[in-house]
Parts: C-alpha cells; structure tokens; sequence
C-alpha cells in the first residue's frame, strides 16, 4: 500500500502467501486515532489486506467476507499478512504482529462477482 513500506513477498511450502507491512511511525492515520494512544484503524489494515490479496498482477478483487480484530497494531508495528486461497473463491486470512509475535487479525475475503 502507500502508506506503508518494505513490502515483500514470500513463497511459502504449505500454500499460504505472505507480505509483511511495516507501518511508519509517524504514519498520518494514527494521529486523529486516537491520541495519546494510537492505533492503525481497521479499514487501514484491511485495505493492505485486500491489496496483498490482489497482489502485483491484479489478480480479481476481493472483499471482506469477515475479520476479528485480536490486537491493535500500532504505529512502528511490523505486520505479517497471510492469506490462503480457499475453494469458492474464498480465502482466509490473518495479520500477525512480530516482535512479540501475536495474532492481531483473521477473517475471510471472497473473490467479487464479475459485472
């Protein structure tokens, strides 16, 4: 996305897909978000999702079937986005902060209907 940086891809052996976001420190949406404790809001995380999902070579888009939110991610986060492409055109996904490593996010996308 571009509000985030050092994004990379990674092959994995068990089918899942990854790409890690690290969110700047000073990233724009947490200042309004809230102050004094901020956080990267949800519709931020999962726009990086959707994006990841698409990948590079504008696979079809997908939206967000449903997601739980386990853990605010915060400015200076490293964030490790998973995803795994499931029969129907769904695929799960998950968000996982490193350092400590912990589960911030899960759900379900699905691939949209072609118009």
């Amino acid at each position: 996305g571009g509000a985030a940086t050092g994004c990379r891809r990674q092959p994995e052996i068990d089918m899942w897909q990854s790409r890690e976001i690290r969110f700047s420190i000073d990233h724009p949406t947490a200042a309004g978000h809230f102050p004094g404790n901020p956080i990267i809001p949800g519709a931020v995380l999962l726009d990086e999702v959707l994006q990841a999902i698409a990948g590079d070579g504008g696979a079809a888009p997908s939206v967000i079937r449903s997601v739980k939110f386990l853990q605010p991610v915060r400015p200076g986060d490293v964030l490790l986005i998973r995803w795994q492409p499931q029969p129907r055109g769904e695929t799960k996904f998950e968000g996982r902060l490193l350092d400590p490593e912990r589960l911030a996010l899960v759900g379900t996308a699905q691939q949209a209907a072609a118009r």
